[in-house]
């Protein structure tokens, strides 16, 4: 683990099954999603224990977190250079890091003009990925 916050961080082999499992992950995962992947994979651990291992992770700078179109909290691990954006799709949840760096100058300057110091920030962007995207005759026929 490499975030900011290390003392909260006691390594357990469920805690490292969880983050091994992520890692494997390319794309956003719920908690629910990891935890069943877990299960079928023959690792004992229980769900509250993936929840707070992520909420943990999170804490500590090593995940990004985006929320699906219900709400549900979605991880990916971060890039040991930091934070990222991605743009998700709503469909399969497909996420690719987009270049975020007119987003950092724009938070930097409204923290900036506002007053504001250490300012955190989620910037969310969701759509709908080529592969899922409807085909011309599905746009207009709503098929």
């Amino acid at each position: 683990m490499h975030g900011r916050d290390r003392g909260a961080w006691r390594t357990t082999p469920q805690r490292t099954a969880v983050l091994d499992a992520l890692r494997a992950r390319d794309v956003f995962v719920s908690a629910q999603s990891l935890h069943a992947t877990l299960v079928a994979g023959g690792t004992a651990v229980g769900l509250s224990t993936v929840y707070r291992t992520l909420r943990l992770l999170e804490a500590a700078g090593n995940v990004d977190v985006v929320r699906d179109g219900d709400g549900e909290r979605l991880y990916r691990p971060r890039a040991d250079d930091g934070h990222r954006h991605y743009l998700v799709c709503r469909e399969c949840g497909l996420s690719l890091a987009v270049d975020s760096e007119d987003v950092e100058e724009w938070v930097a300057r409204i923290a900036r003009d506002i007053g504001f110091h250490a300012v955190d920030h989620t910037v969310e962007l969701t759509g709908v990925c080529d592969d899922c995207r409807p085909g011309p005759t599905e746009r207009r026929t709503g098929v």
